[in-house]
């Protein structure tokens, strides 16, 4: 099941269910509205129905508290900055505020001259969990969506922690929708690309995470309790790199779909 939340004609946003036409169904490039919040309890099917291309889709979660990240996640990213791979994942927080939904802006701050992407793999949390073993992640998981984990490289290289320089407002891109049907070993088994304009600049595969989902999920539950609805970003592979004001940035995960938005600069 595909879950997006989306805007019709100018109205609030609301949840719907995404019918493609690689589900065999009879209304494919639609969303069937759903009533309520599909993170909090059952939802029924309202009887609305639009076509994609008349809606505009939005960030498919706002997290209630935070976005966790992993940095250094993939040998080979970590290698491309000279750096290792650490002993155990290595965490850092976004705030909710940094999230924003499909063709919304990336806002370029004047604090930075060297702004990138990063293309990554999503968790979404479907219930509250403290101390969770890597056998039972399945259980906290809700579903899956693409990430850019949006980073001031010079201010990262600056402050020497990474607070400021992933934590600006529309420095966490989500969407296009949340898939809920894989298991961790099917989201940690993904094809994941990144293009600039165009052209191609990450292409890599989930496998490839060094702490793979379940580990994830163990690691940072024994020291935080995770909310419906947070959001844990699984880190990036190679090939990041800078983007300036007029550029598109597009990440795409085979079976969770593309996500891409215009780079402008700050006002």
């Amino acid at each position: 099941m595909r879950i997006a939340r989306y805007v019709a004609y100018g109205g609030e946003p609301r949840y719907g269910i995404v019918e493609l036409p690689e589900d065999a169904g009879d209304h494919p490039d639609t969303v069937a509205t759903i009533s309520g919040d599909p993170l909090a309890g059952p939802v029924n099917y309202t009887g609305e129905r639009y076509a994609l291309d008349d809606v505009r889709l939005v960030s498919p979660v706002i997290p209630r508290s935070k976005v966790v990240a992993i940095g250094k996640n993939y040998a080979a990213h970590a290698a491309e900055f000279n750096s290792t791979v650490p002993a155990e994942p290595l965490v850092f927080l976004k705030p909710n505020t940094s999230v924003i939904g499909p063709g919304e802006p990336i806002v370029y701050p004047p604090e930075t001259s060297d702004l990138h992407f990063e293309g990554e793999l999503a968790i979404v949390i479907g219930r509250i969990c403290r101390r969770v073993p890597a056998e039972r992640a399945a259980e906290v998981i809700f579903g899956y969506t693409v990430a850019n984990d949006v980073t001031c490289r010079d201010l990262q290289a600056k402050d020497r922690q990474w607070s400021r320089a992933k934590g600006y407002d529309s420095f966490c891109p989500l969407g296009p929708w949340i898939t809920t049907h894989l298991s961790p070993d099917d989201a940690g088994d993904l094809h994941l690309t990144t293009t600039l304009n165009g052209e191609p600049r990450q292409d890599s595969e989930t496998s490839l995470m060094v702490y793979p989902i379940p580990r994830l999920i163990e690691f940072i539950t024994s020291f935080t309790t995770l909310l419906p609805g947070d959001v844990i970003l699984t880190g990036t592979p190679n090939g990041v790199g800078p983007m300036l004001p007029g550029d598109s940035v597009s990440v795409s995960i085979d079976g969770l779909g593309t996500l891409t938005n215009p780079v402008v600069a700050e006002d």
